[in-house]
Protein backbone atom coordinates (compact mmCIF):
# COMPACT_ATOMS: atom_id res chain seq x y z
CA UNK A 1 0.00 0.00 0.00
CA UNK A 2 1.62 3.27 -1.14
CA UNK A 3 0.72 6.66 0.56
CA UNK A 4 0.67 10.14 -0.65
CA UNK A 5 1.03 10.70 -4.52
CA UNK A 6 4.03 10.12 -7.09
CA UNK A 7 3.44 13.65 -9.09
CA UNK A 8 3.27 17.20 -7.80
CA UNK A 9 1.36 18.19 -10.75
CA UNK A 10 -1.78 16.91 -12.74
CA UNK A 11 -1.81 18.40 -15.89
CA UNK A 12 -5.26 18.02 -18.03
CA UNK A 13 -6.63 18.89 -21.02
CA UNK A 14 -10.80 19.89 -21.17
CA UNK A 15 -12.36 19.00 -24.29
CA UNK A 16 -12.59 15.01 -24.49
CA UNK A 17 -10.36 14.35 -21.32
CA UNK A 18 -11.41 16.58 -18.12
CA UNK A 19 -15.29 17.25 -20.06
CA UNK A 20 -17.59 14.55 -21.25
CA UNK A 21 -19.53 15.25 -24.49
CA UNK A 22 -21.91 17.45 -22.35
CA UNK A 23 -19.16 19.89 -20.53
CA UNK A 24 -19.56 18.29 -16.87
CA UNK A 25 -16.81 16.48 -14.79
CA UNK A 26 -18.08 13.52 -13.17
CA UNK A 27 -18.29 12.73 -9.91
CA UNK A 28 -15.89 10.21 -9.55
CA UNK A 29 -13.22 12.08 -11.72
CA UNK A 30 -13.86 15.43 -9.01
CA UNK A 31 -13.34 13.24 -5.99
CA UNK A 32 -9.96 11.79 -7.48
CA UNK A 33 -8.57 14.89 -8.25
CA UNK A 34 -9.30 16.00 -4.75
CA UNK A 35 -8.06 13.12 -3.39
CA UNK A 36 -4.38 13.97 -5.46
CA UNK A 37 -5.02 17.42 -4.49
CA UNK A 38 -5.27 16.66 -0.94
CA UNK A 39 -1.87 14.29 -1.36
CA UNK A 40 0.31 17.45 -2.23
CA UNK A 41 -0.02 17.34 -6.07
CA UNK A 42 -1.81 20.56 -7.72
CA UNK A 43 -4.04 20.28 -11.14
CA UNK A 44 -4.11 22.26 -13.65
CA UNK A 45 -6.00 22.52 -16.84
CA UNK A 46 -4.31 22.88 -20.19
CA UNK A 47 -6.63 23.85 -22.90
CA UNK A 48 -6.67 24.84 -26.44
CA UNK A 49 -9.95 27.13 -25.96
CA UNK A 50 -9.04 30.89 -25.07
CA UNK A 51 -9.80 32.33 -21.57
CA UNK A 52 -13.54 33.68 -22.60
CA UNK A 53 -14.44 30.12 -23.62
CA UNK A 54 -12.79 28.39 -20.59
CA UNK A 55 -13.79 30.86 -18.11
CA UNK A 56 -17.26 29.40 -17.82
CA UNK A 57 -16.07 25.92 -17.19
CA UNK A 58 -13.51 26.40 -14.60
CA UNK A 59 -16.17 28.95 -12.40
CA UNK A 60 -18.54 25.90 -12.59
CA UNK A 61 -15.78 23.59 -11.04
CA UNK A 62 -14.90 25.94 -8.43
CA UNK A 63 -11.47 25.96 -9.65
CA UNK A 64 -9.11 28.32 -7.91
CA UNK A 65 -5.48 27.88 -9.55
CA UNK A 66 -3.59 28.61 -12.92
CA UNK A 67 -5.00 27.34 -16.40
CA UNK A 68 -3.02 27.40 -19.55
CA UNK A 69 -6.02 28.83 -22.32
CA UNK A 70 -5.54 29.30 -25.96
CA UNK A 71 -2.87 26.82 -26.82
CA UNK A 72 -0.60 27.64 -24.73
CA UNK A 73 -0.51 31.38 -25.26
CA UNK A 74 -2.11 32.26 -21.99
CA UNK A 75 -1.82 31.92 -18.67
CA UNK A 76 -4.73 32.75 -16.53
CA UNK A 77 -5.30 32.53 -12.33
CA UNK A 78 -8.99 31.41 -12.37
CA UNK A 79 -9.49 32.76 -8.55
CA UNK A 80 -8.59 35.83 -9.40
CA UNK A 81 -9.76 36.24 -12.91
CA UNK A 82 -6.80 37.32 -14.09
CA UNK A 83 -4.79 37.14 -17.02
CA UNK A 84 -0.89 36.58 -16.34
CA UNK A 85 1.02 36.13 -19.60
CA UNK A 86 -0.38 36.54 -23.28
CA UNK A 87 1.28 35.43 -26.74
CA UNK A 88 -0.22 37.12 -29.63
CA UNK A 89 0.00 36.00 -33.10
CA UNK A 90 2.02 38.04 -35.21
CA UNK A 91 -0.74 39.45 -38.04
CA UNK A 92 1.44 39.75 -40.72
CA UNK A 93 3.05 36.32 -40.58
CA UNK A 94 -0.72 35.10 -40.35
CA UNK A 95 -1.65 36.70 -43.34
CA UNK A 96 1.35 34.97 -45.16
CA UNK A 97 0.41 32.13 -43.99
CA UNK A 98 -2.67 31.85 -45.00
CA UNK A 99 -2.18 33.22 -48.52
CA UNK A 100 0.74 30.27 -48.78
CA UNK A 101 -1.97 27.90 -47.51
CA UNK A 102 -5.02 29.45 -49.40
CA UNK A 103 -2.89 28.95 -52.27
CA UNK A 104 -2.14 25.44 -52.37
CA UNK A 105 -5.46 24.30 -51.30
CA UNK A 106 -7.97 26.51 -52.40
CA UNK A 107 -9.99 29.41 -50.25
CA UNK A 108 -10.71 28.66 -46.51
CA UNK A 109 -13.65 29.03 -44.10
CA UNK A 110 -11.97 31.37 -41.17
CA UNK A 111 -12.50 32.33 -37.47
CA UNK A 112 -10.25 34.08 -34.93
CA UNK A 113 -9.44 34.41 -30.99
CA UNK A 114 -8.97 38.20 -30.22
CA UNK A 115 -6.79 38.35 -27.21
CA UNK A 116 -7.58 39.40 -23.83
CA UNK A 117 -9.53 38.45 -20.82
CA UNK A 118 -12.78 39.15 -22.53
CA UNK A 119 -11.27 38.64 -26.43
CA UNK A 120 -14.11 37.78 -28.90
CA UNK A 121 -14.05 34.84 -31.63
CA UNK A 122 -14.73 36.37 -34.64
CA UNK A 123 -16.28 33.46 -37.00
CA UNK A 124 -16.66 34.25 -41.15
CA UNK A 125 -18.57 33.06 -43.62
CA UNK A 126 -19.13 29.50 -43.92
CA UNK A 127 -17.28 28.49 -40.69
CA UNK A 128 -19.01 25.52 -38.66
CA UNK A 129 -18.85 26.42 -35.16
CA UNK A 130 -18.53 23.28 -33.04
CA UNK A 131 -20.91 23.34 -29.49
CA UNK A 132 -22.90 26.74 -28.14
CA UNK A 133 -20.14 28.50 -27.64
CA UNK A 134 -20.63 32.60 -28.16
CA UNK A 135 -18.95 33.83 -30.99
CA UNK A 136 -19.09 37.39 -33.43
CA UNK A 137 -19.91 36.80 -37.14
CA UNK A 138 -17.77 38.91 -39.86
CA UNK A 139 -18.18 39.36 -43.24
CA UNK A 140 -15.30 41.97 -44.47
CA UNK A 141 -11.81 40.10 -43.88
CA UNK A 142 -10.51 43.53 -42.51
CA UNK A 143 -12.17 42.98 -39.29
CA UNK A 144 -10.20 39.75 -38.79
CA UNK A 145 -7.32 42.13 -38.83
CA UNK A 146 -8.21 44.64 -36.95
CA UNK A 147 -7.29 43.71 -33.20
CA UNK A 148 -4.99 41.55 -31.66
CA UNK A 149 -5.07 37.62 -32.25
CA UNK A 150 -4.03 34.78 -30.01
CA UNK A 151 -5.03 32.08 -33.21
CA UNK A 152 -6.45 31.81 -36.77
CA UNK A 153 -9.00 29.06 -37.31
CA UNK A 154 -9.28 27.04 -40.55
CA UNK A 155 -11.77 24.74 -42.07
CA UNK A 156 -11.55 23.33 -45.71
CA UNK A 157 -14.90 22.83 -47.77
CA UNK A 158 -13.73 19.14 -48.61
CA UNK A 159 -10.38 18.15 -46.96
CA UNK A 160 -10.21 16.17 -43.20
CA UNK A 161 -8.68 18.09 -40.49
CA UNK A 162 -5.75 15.41 -40.84
CA UNK A 163 -5.27 16.37 -44.60
CA UNK A 164 -6.03 20.13 -43.72
CA UNK A 165 -3.47 19.93 -41.20
CA UNK A 166 -0.47 18.41 -43.46
CA UNK A 167 -1.27 20.75 -46.53
CA UNK A 168 -1.23 23.70 -43.91
CA UNK A 169 2.44 22.38 -42.34
CA UNK A 170 3.87 21.99 -45.66
CA UNK A 171 2.48 25.27 -47.09
CA UNK A 172 3.07 27.90 -43.92
CA UNK A 173 5.11 25.77 -41.28
CA UNK A 174 7.97 27.92 -41.66
CA UNK A 175 5.24 31.07 -40.45
CA UNK A 176 3.06 29.69 -37.91
CA UNK A 177 2.56 26.60 -35.90
CA UNK A 178 -0.51 24.20 -37.36
CA UNK A 179 -2.21 22.53 -34.28
CA UNK A 180 -5.70 19.65 -34.31
CA UNK A 181 -7.24 20.32 -31.29
CA UNK A 182 -10.67 18.84 -32.05
CA UNK A 183 -13.06 17.62 -34.61
CA UNK A 184 -12.81 20.58 -37.35
CA UNK A 185 -10.61 22.78 -35.04
CA UNK A 186 -7.38 23.14 -37.29
CA UNK A 187 -5.74 26.41 -35.49
CA UNK A 188 -2.50 29.00 -36.37
CA UNK A 189 -0.89 30.04 -33.50
CA UNK A 190 2.43 32.15 -32.81
CA UNK A 191 5.39 29.62 -34.53
CA UNK A 192 6.81 27.34 -31.71
CA UNK A 193 3.70 27.70 -29.32
CA UNK A 194 2.68 24.46 -28.27
CA UNK A 195 0.66 23.50 -24.37
CA UNK A 196 4.16 22.57 -23.21
CA UNK A 197 5.39 25.99 -23.50
CA UNK A 198 2.47 27.27 -21.32
CA UNK A 199 2.41 24.05 -19.15
CA UNK A 200 6.12 25.26 -18.95
CA UNK A 201 5.25 28.73 -17.83
CA UNK A 202 2.81 27.51 -15.55
CA UNK A 203 4.96 24.94 -13.80
CA UNK A 204 7.84 27.34 -13.21
CA UNK A 205 5.20 29.75 -11.13
CA UNK A 206 4.41 27.17 -9.11
CA UNK A 207 7.70 25.62 -8.56
CA UNK A 208 7.02 22.29 -10.45
CA UNK A 209 9.57 20.26 -12.77
CA UNK A 210 8.51 18.28 -15.82
CA UNK A 211 9.73 15.39 -14.11
CA UNK A 212 7.05 15.58 -11.26
CA UNK A 213 4.72 15.78 -13.76
CA UNK A 214 1.73 14.02 -15.16
CA UNK A 215 -0.71 14.93 -18.41
CA UNK A 216 -3.59 13.83 -19.86
CA UNK A 217 -4.97 14.20 -22.91
CA UNK A 218 -6.79 13.53 -26.81
CA UNK A 219 -6.12 14.95 -29.69
CA UNK A 220 -2.59 15.79 -31.76
CA UNK A 221 -2.41 19.12 -30.00
CA UNK A 222 -1.55 17.46 -26.93
CA UNK A 223 1.46 15.34 -27.96
CA UNK A 224 3.71 18.74 -27.06
CA UNK A 225 2.49 18.29 -23.79
CA UNK A 226 2.68 14.72 -22.90
CA UNK A 227 6.09 14.82 -24.66
CA UNK A 228 6.89 17.65 -22.05
CA UNK A 229 5.64 15.76 -19.17
CA UNK A 230 6.94 12.55 -16.56
CA UNK A 231 4.02 10.67 -17.94
CA UNK A 232 1.85 11.12 -20.66
CA UNK A 233 -1.92 9.31 -20.76
CA UNK A 234 -3.77 9.51 -23.67
CA UNK A 235 -7.94 8.89 -23.51
CA UNK A 236 -9.04 5.85 -24.92
CA UNK A 237 -10.77 8.50 -27.24
CA UNK A 238 -8.19 10.16 -28.17
CA UNK A 239 -6.64 10.41 -31.76
CA UNK A 240 -4.29 7.70 -33.05
CA UNK A 241 -0.95 10.25 -33.33
CA UNK A 242 -1.54 10.97 -29.46
CA UNK A 243 -1.92 7.05 -28.51
CA UNK A 244 0.77 6.77 -30.39
CA UNK A 245 3.39 9.21 -28.18
CA UNK A 246 1.60 8.27 -24.73
CA UNK A 247 3.14 6.45 -22.06
CA UNK A 248 -0.45 4.34 -21.29
CA UNK A 249 -3.86 4.87 -22.60
CA UNK A 250 -6.64 5.37 -20.14
CA UNK A 251 -10.17 4.61 -19.97
CA UNK A 252 -12.30 7.65 -22.04
CA UNK A 253 -13.67 11.04 -21.00
CA UNK A 254 -16.70 8.93 -20.63
CA UNK A 255 -15.53 6.22 -18.64
CA UNK A 256 -13.73 7.99 -16.32
CA UNK A 257 -10.30 8.16 -17.46
CA UNK A 258 -8.55 10.47 -15.52
CA UNK A 259 -10.14 8.89 -12.23
CA UNK A 260 -8.72 5.42 -13.20
CA UNK A 261 -4.98 6.40 -13.69
CA UNK A 262 -4.86 8.14 -9.96
CA UNK A 263 -6.72 5.88 -8.05
CA UNK A 264 -3.95 3.62 -9.06
CA UNK A 265 -1.46 6.15 -8.73
CA UNK A 266 -2.83 7.04 -5.25
CA UNK A 267 -2.76 3.39 -4.28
Amino acid sequence: MTTGFPYRLIATDLDGTLLRSDESVSARTREALAAATAAGAAHIVVTGRAVPWTRHILDDLGYQGLAVCGQGAQVYHAGEHRLLTSVTLDRQLAGVALAKIEAEVGPLYLAASRDGLDGEVLVGPGYALTGALPATPFSDAADLWSAPLNKIYIQHPSLSDDQLVEAARRAAGGFVTVALAGAGIVELLPLGLSKATGLSLAARRLGVKAANTVAFGDMPNDVPMLGWAAWGVAMANAHDELKAVADEVTASNEEDGIAVVLERLLG
